[in-house]
């Protein structure tokens, strides 16, 4: 009797050891992965206003792109909007500090899709320049240690982990190497874990890699972007890519095959080949082909984001400035961003950080003025810089915007930027989370 039922248990235990492991193959790895909510790596630490606050008799810009609200008054309570709209429809409450805004532009703060660290000073002033979310798109997370240790104010911080690229790499301290598929995915989920808000693929990485990188990011409702430049953007798009980084990714899939390839293989060859190379590839390129209007449309049909970072491109001639295959090179990126936008395509705002032709701590606003240049209106501009930049770093839900129930991230201008974009120089004050954040000491501005 004892044997008989030593033998059913071991039966039941095979049993339910092979149904374990049959519902194991069922689920793949990456299907056990858990969507997170993106979040800044700094969101905890970020004040939360607690003083209720009237700002009334400003011109609202909600970030939607319509017409300004004249006389507008928002509410905010504990770090988030409360009311918003015509001041003779909103009543403020008795315990609020009321800020008289008339003359001055209320907006939402402006969201830099991509920003790169290249001083540890430069996350205050672009706060304080009205930028209050930033996305580095290609840095280790531990490189903001001491941004986040500062004490100082600083932007909410989105961002990416270094870019996952291909041996030899073009930024060997900024970069994971990847070399086939299952490290892609295991690089992905490391990043995830310590607070990646979307991965940065550069232009090394194959297609196939690219897509399981797209496929993987997606998986933990991240997006995943790609600077590409030698890789073609067409290849990228059908991968999966979410958004593109710098208008120059575009290039090869508008020049002649035999030209294309010359550039791959000079860039792959020697990284540097991309400083010149890349003017003369623009150059030479016609924006009126079958090819730049297909490349268009699939970037349109996809949805595909374009982050042009045009400021780091910029070239004028002037001074020593002399070529021309340089400034004509630039003016077709811009003209290829204005195309693509009057087609539908998706265009944000990312400032590079440091650029050729800006002030320190101004690359956003001067990206602003070259999106203008290149054909669209203020109001697109303002859109893309609020919540067509939110959608991008998809934390729409509670930014982007000025409407109640989202964060009180908000910029008060000087003057109205739908009439001039320089107001955008006029930052008055700035308010994150609720709470307005402190001006620099004027020695130190000026």
């Amino acid at each position: 009797m004892n044997h008989i039922i030593k033998l059913s248990f071991f039966v039941l235990l095979l049993s339910g050891c092979s149904q374990q492991a049959e519902n194991e193959k069922e689920v793949p790895a990456s299907d056990q992965s858990i969507t997170i909510e993106i979040k800044a790596v700094n969101e905890d630490v970020i004040p939360i206003g607690e003083q209720t606050i009237a700002i009334v008799g400003a011109t609202l810009i909600d970030g939607h792109g319509g017409e300004p609200v004249e006389n507008a008054t928002v509410i905010v309570r504990n770090g988030e909007i409360w009311k918003a709209g015509q001041s003779d429809s909103i009543e403020v409450p008795q315990d609020a500090g009321v800020l008289e805004a008339e003359g001055l532009t209320l907006m939402p703060g402006l969201i830099d899709a991509h920003f790169h660290l290249g001083n540890q000073a430069l996350p205050t002033h672009f706060l304080r320049n009205g930028v209050t979310s930033v996305r580095d798109p290609g840095a280790w997370i531990e490189s903001y240690a001491n941004v986040r240790a500062s004490g100082e104010p600083t932007p909410r911080l989105f961002l990416t982990g270094p870019h996952l690229d291909m041996f030899p790499p073009a930024y060997p301290k900024n970069s994971s190497i990847v070399r086939d598929e299952i490290e892609a995915r295991g690089q992905v989920k490391k990043f995830v874990a310590q607070g990646a808000s979307a991965i940065k693929v550069y232009f090394r990485i194959p297609p196939e890699i690219m897509q399981a990188i797209c496929e993987e990011a997606h998986q933990h409702g991240i997006p995943a972007v790609a600077h590409l430049e030698i890789t073609s953007a067409t290849d990228a798009i059908h991968a999966g890519i979410d958004g593109i980084e710098h208008v120059t990714s575009f290039g090869i899939d508008m020049l002649p095959y035999r030209d294309a390839e010359r550039y791959r293989q000079a860039v792959l060859a020697d990284n540097n080949a991309r400083r010149n190379g890349r003017y003369e590839v623009w150059n030479s390129i016609d924006l009126n082909s079958s090819q730049a209007d297909s490349l268009i449309q699939l970037i349109v049909e996809n949805q595909t984001v374009v982050s042009p970072t045009l400021g780091i491109f910029e070239y004028q001639l002037e001074g020593e400035n002399t070529d021309s295959v340089k400034a004509k090179g630039f003016e077709k990126m811009m003209a290829f961003v204005g195309k693509a936008k009057a087609a539908g395509a998706l265009v944000v705002v990312g400032s590079h950080a440091i650029v050729p032709y800006s002030d320190f701590g101004w690359a956003y606003q001067r990206e602003m003025e070259l999106l203008i240049e290149s054909g669209l209106s203020n109001a697109e501009v303002i859109q893309a810089a609020t919540m067509e930049n939110a959608r991008f770093l998809r934390i729409e839900d509670r930014l982007g915007s000025i409407e109640a129930g989202k964060q009180a991230d908000l910029i008060l201008v000087r003057g109205n930027p739908y009439e001039d974009i320089q107001a955008m120089y006029q930052i008055e004050k700035v308010m994150l989370n609720g709470s307005w954040v402190p001006p620099l000491e004027e020695e130190i501005r000026d």
